[in-house]
Formats: C-alpha cells, sequence, structure tokens
C-alpha cells in the first residue's frame, strides 16, 4: 500500500536549550505527528507566521523540533478518514499546522482528517497555494463583511496593507465582486500594479497612520486591515455609520489606541478574522468560492516561487517586511 516513504526531505527549525538551529534535514514517517491522512506535498506557501517560526525570537513556534509552513496542497497517498482516498488532490491550512503540528516546508505530511479540504475543481494546485492563507483570509474578510451587510454601492472599501499577501488578494476579490476599492500603501511605486488588480484610489501610509480627531468625516462603507495598530485607529473615525473594519493582521503590532465613540456613536463594528481555526465545514465553503465568485482578478500574478533549497531568503523578507505580492514554494510538483 502507497505511503510515506523510508525518508524524505523537510525545512526544520529547532532549539535546544539557547541554542537555534534551521535548515533542511531528512525526515522519516516515525518523525511526523499523528493524523488520518498522509500527503504527498506539491505546494506551500510563505507567510508572516511561517517567517516567525523560523525566527529565534519570533514567538510562533509552540514545540520543537518543527516542520513550518502554515499551509500546503498536495495529494492523499494514504487515508483513513472516509471523506478522503488515495490520489485526491487536497489542501490543509490553519489548526496547528507549521506551529505545534509539522507543516507545509516538507515532502510528506501528516494531518488529522477534520484539517483537509478537497481541492476545488477549478483551481490548480499552484492556484491554490498562490492563495493560500493569505488569500483565504482575505476571502473570509469579505465573507464576514459581506455577511454584516456589505454590498456594492458605489461607497468606497479600505484596504490596508495592499501589496502584502491579504491586502493585495482582498483588492482583487472585492474588485471582482464590483466594490469601489482603495488602497493603503508606503510603496507609491506599486500603485500600476494595485490598479492592475482593481484599485481605484490611494492612501499613502503616512495619511492612515497620522493621529486625529476621535470622529472624523464617514468615508469608507468597509475595509479590510492587515495592519493593526497604525491603520485602525484612523479606520474606526472614518467608518461610514454601521460600518465595519475586517481586522486580520497586526504586521505594525498589537495595539489598538482608540476611543469608544465610532462604536457607541456610529455602531461601528470590528470584525475579527481567525482563519487558522475556522471551523472546518464553513472553510470548505469558502474554498469552493474560491474557486468561483470570490476568485480575485490577477490571480497568479507577482508569484514568485521558491524551493526547500531557497526558502530562507524569503523568510527573512518577509519578517522584515519587505514582501511584494506572494511566494509560494515548489516542492514536489
Amino acid at each position: 500500500m502507497p505511503g510515506i516513504p523510508d525518508s524524505f526531505r523537510a525545512y526544520v527549525v529547532d532549539r535546544k536549550d539557547e541554542a537555534f538551529d534551521r535548515g533542511l534535514r531528512e525526515l522519516t514517517a516515525d518523525d511526523l505527528p499523528e493524523g488520518e491522512v498522509e500527503i504527498r506535498v506539491g505546494w506551500s506557501s510563505v507567510n508572516f507566521k511561517d517567517g516567525l517560526a523560523a525566527t529565534a525570537d519570533g514567538k510562533v513556534a509552540r514545540s520543537y523540533p518543527l516542520v513550518p509552513g502554515i499551509d500546503l496542497v498536495g495529494t492523499v497517498v494514504r487515508s483513513t478518514h472516509p471523506s478522503f482516498t488515495i490520489d485526491t488532490d487536497v489542501i490543509a491550512h490553519g489548526y496547528d499546522l507549521g506551529t505545534s503540528h509539522h507543516g507545509g516546508f516538507a515532502e510528506y505530511a501528516r494531518v488529522p482528517g477534520d484539517w483537509v479540504v478537497r481541492l476545488p475543481r477549478g483551481l490548480s494546485p499552484r492556484d491554490a497555494m498562490a492563495l493560500g492563507t493569505a488569500g483565504f483570509t482575505a476571502a473570509q474578510a469579505v465573507v464576514e463583511l459581506e455577511a454584516r451587510g456589505l454590498e456594492p454601492s458605489g461607497r468606497p472599501v479600505l484596504v490596508t496593507g495592499a501589496t502584502g499577501g491579504v491586502g493585495s488578494t482582498a483588492i482583487g476579490i472585492l474588485a471582482e465582486l464590483g466594490y469601489e476599492v482603495w488602497a493603503v500603501t508606503g510603496k507609491p511605486d506599486e500603485e500600476d500594479w494595485l490598479r492592475s488588480l482593481g484599485a481605484v484610489g490611494f492612501l499613502s501610509r503616512e495619511e492612515a497612520a497620522a493621529d486625529g480627531r476621535p470622529l472624523e468625516s464617514e468615508r469608507w462603507a468597509a475595509a479590510v486591515d492587515s495592519v493593526g495598530a497604525a491603520t485602525l485607529p484612523y479606520i474606526l473615525r472614518t467608518l461610514r455609520r454601521g460600518a465595519a473594519v475586517a481586522a486580520c493582521g497586526n504586521a505594525s503590532g498589537p495595539a489598538l489606541k482608540t476611543t469608544v465613540f465610532p462604536f457607541i456613536l456610529r455602531g461601528a463594528a470590528i470584525l475579527g478574522i481567525d482563519s487558522a481555526y475556522l471551523p472546518i465545514a464553513r472553510r470548505r465553503r469558502i474554498w469552493e468560492r474560491l474557486a468561483t465568485d470570490l476568485r480575485p482578478r490577477g490571480l497568479g500574478e507577482r508569484v514568485a516561487e521558491v524551493t526547500l533549497d531557497t526558502l530562507e531568503p524569503a523568510l527573512d523578507t518577509i519578517v522584515a517586511g519587505e514582501a511584494r505580492g506572494r511566494w509560494i514554494v515548489r516542492i514536489g510538483a
């Protein structure tokens, strides 16, 4: 019966006492954690959390040794779960993958069946990781905003961190759905690319991070914020009455300096986006929509490929805040 071979390659981070180590290792099936589904990994992607896991003081890895990689797509090679048979193409991401459970930066993975999503028809494995956790998070943000009542109306929607994975995908999804999308970016040389994704207006990083009155003129019908401390206060004081911001990141830090006025005088809301522990049934529905009506404009563009051998510079660059677009990791495709 097919399954995991005697040995395979993986990118591993490890800590022993005060010594931190990272790099390629040979693992065996016995090194993998428990799970009903064994997967030959084709692709993974590089996320901010992966970069932190590969950093000595990143405070993401909850056990060592650890294979980072919070998402993966591949083919089932063995399964005891009734929903997945051999040769099924699947996606796994979130839960404890890549933080305390060996993740996607390996040629093989073993995961619980209730973490697994069947690859939707219409998405290639490469496209699935061009979306990855970042794209999924952007889609979840849009779904939550629409569940609160957001609909295309000619009123602008603001997206921060526009050149990152979450921000650029959110722009592409919202534009395809017919929204007027404005982007916050500190990289004015990227505005032409953001326009190609569907952005029609821009704010500088400085404008969105400036101090202001507790409430300012109502401007945004909604917002998707992946930046956190620097931009969330501005968004809250400029949201329209009854509007919401989907908060899904803290690239500038976790603190929030605001007042109660946006909440009690305009009915504003913060919708927390926790893509890691979203129940599996909802996760599967969003992936189906990513292959259809939530498929973003520009999918597959500005995607750079790395391998297990060339992974480290991408991990360091994303932690340094210098990422533009997406990195995907070709592992076994």
